[in-house]
């Protein structure tokens, strides 16, 4: 992805085709990852779901990009020329979609789950896997920006880095693809569709560099993956006996002015 920002400011219709090439690699971006994953997934099913790193190294090189442009001059340029062509001629100009956007795949997932069309888990495990992939997300993020101190675009705060909404989209997303991937891939495109939305508008709203929105994409899906494997792990071990065979009888009895209850268990 090739821009020549020299000719931006002299030409109005370069500002189209620049946003035409970031709409496009994001979108790129968002398919690519969804097909790794999706190939990633029916290797790890044939596997007895054994953890790939493979499908973890995007995320965490998105993640290590963000990081370095923080103080890198070259990348700081790249966000800079990014920034100036995306944001809107009318500063006054923005769109408050983001703010709800990155809710809606999570939602869709738990909205199909409640009133019957189940997932990969049931709608409790479902909320607990996007809860935790909540906490994992929020306890990286806001430290790091407390830590980095990087200024918005807009000048308002130094706490652009990493983008907490673009984070919370893709965890989203990333959760609604997982939850419904056997039903349907759509279910993943629309998901990271919105989450590519939410990223742009970001940057769109002048509250975000690119960098910045690259890696809270790569922190939100890395969250919802561990929480995945650690819900799985989880509830592997707790009923990993439930399918055997066990009788277990528990009775009320009254004896010689005494109430009590007694257990007996067959193993």
């Amino acid at each position: 992805m090739i821009f020549n920002f020299n000719t931006i400011k002299n030409n109005p219709f370069s500002i189209l085709i620049v946003l035409k090439k970031i709409i496009s690699f994001l979108l790129f971006f968002c398919f690519a990852h969804i097909q790794n994953l999706y190939s990633q997934d029916s290797i790890n099913v044939q596997k007895n779901r054994k953890v790939k790193y493979k499908t973890v190294i995007l995320p965490t090189a998105m993640i290590i990009y963000g990081a370095i442009a923080v103080n890198d001059l070259h990348l700081k340029s790249v966000n800079e020329d990014i920034h100036e062509a995306v944001l809107p001629n009318d500063l006054y100009k923005q769109q408050h979609l983001d703010n709800y956007l990155q809710f809606a795949p999570a939602g869709i997932a738990l909205g199909l789950n409640a009133i019957g069309i189940r997932g990969k888990h049931h709608f409790l495990g479902a909320a607990m896997i996007y809860g935790m992939s909540n906490i994992f997300l929020n306890a990286f993020t806001i430290p790091t920006k407390q830590i980095s101190q990087e200024l918005r675009p807009n000048g308002l705060g130094n706490l652009s880095f990493p983008s907490g909404h673009t984070a919370e989209a893709f965890a989203s997303a990333e959760f609604l693809r997982m939850e419904y991937q056997n039903k349907s891939n759509w279910y993943g495109v629309l998901g990271y569709s919105m989450a590519c939305m939410t990223g742009y508008l970001r940057m769109y709203n002048n509250k975000h560099w690119f960098s910045d929105v690259l890696a809270g994409a790569g922190i939100g899906i890395l969250s919802t993956r561990l929480s995945e494997w650690i819900y799985d792990k989880m509830e592997s071990r707790l009923f990993k006996n439930k399918n055997k065979a066990t009788h277990t009888l528990l009775m009320p009895y009254y004896k010689e002015n005494t109430i009590g209850l007694g257990l007996n268990y067959q193993f």
